[in-house]
């Protein structure tokens, strides 16, 4: 029997002027292999909102640093269940998304288990995520990313944040 241990989190959908989703490139120091891309996010600190959340996660992870406000309403929410080093987590997660012109990405904040398990960063487009192999979380995130998109250009006219 898997013993979850519950988990809040926020993360973000950090978009360019090109359509390109920002995702880390990152391991799990329990299972060698396992090898994978993720958006930029994390788990909540207590009393913190989501989009508090996100904020603060996006500034240690990237540099960006914006107000809370700034992120607006979550584009979706999920509960995953996974495994990383060791703990199964079931993680009640909201997306938000964040446009930049371009931004070259600082990864100064990285706490301990972040400089051990991230190795890289990259910008995707949603053709580049279709079409490889490698493995990205969530798993329908190309879907995801380009029913955003097309809802963001109907109601803003992808204006930049």
């Amino acid at each position: 029997m898997t013993v979850w241990t519950p988990r809040r989190a926020a993360r973000v959908l950090l978009v360019d002027a090109a359509d390109r989703v920002l995702l880390f490139a990152g391991t799990d120091p329990a299972r060698p292999g396992h090898d994978y891309w993720f958006t930029p996010g994390g788990g909540l600190d207590p009393g913190e909102s989501p989009a508090e959340g996100a904020a603060r996660e996006l500034a240690e992870e990237t540099g960006l640093r914006l107000a809370p406000v700034k992120l607006g309403a979550p584009v979706w929410s999920e509960t995953v269940e996974f495994p990383f080093d060791g703990v199964w987590y079931r993680q009640e997660q909201e997306f938000f998304l964040v446009r930049v012109p371009a931004w070259e990405v600082d990864t100064a904040g990285f706490n301990e288990i972040e400089r051990a398990s991230v190795v890289g960063h990259r910008w995707w487009t949603v053709a580049e995520l279709t079409a490889t192999t490698e493995r990205y979380y969530p798993p329908d995130l190309p879907t995801r990313l380009a029913r955003v998109l097309a809802w963001e250009r109907s109601t803003r006219g992808g204006a930049a944040c």
